[in-house]
């Protein structure tokens, strides 16, 4: 069974940084598409940057040249740095793997831009 644990969220002003994490468990992670959503109230989950099991990527137009995903397979992890961060930028990101049918979803880190 997979499962997915974000971490590295929190409270950063405009113009800051953070790095979101993601540790996944199981034996697929290297061959899966991993990606980062996110969602504010009221509005549908959006894609905000993917990797595939290759290292291809692929991101919103609204993060291209401010976050950077990238993964480490040794280590059953991916990352998203984040960078000039903009309030517009909070909510909730989540992590996900997807194999096939197989389509998996982490609980969720909050990221507030704010002064």
């Amino acid at each position: 069974q997979v499962q997915l644990v974000e971490s590295g969220g929190g409270l950063v002003q405009p113009g800051g940084s953070l790095r979101l994490s993601c540790a996944a468990s199981g034996s697929i992670f290297s061959i899966a598409t991993m990606g980062w959503h996110r969602q504010t109230p009221g509005k549908q989950r959006e894609l905000v940057a993917a990797i595939t099991g290759s290292g291809s990527t692929n991101y919103a137009d609204s993060v291209k040249g401010r976050f950077t995903i990238s993964r480490d397979n040794a280590k059953n992890a991916v990352l998203l740095q984040m960078k000039s961060l903009k309030p517009e930028d909070t909510a909730v990101y989540y992590c996900n793997l997807n194999f096939l049918s197989l389509d998996v979803w982490g609980q969720g880190t909050q990221v507030t831009v704010s002064s």
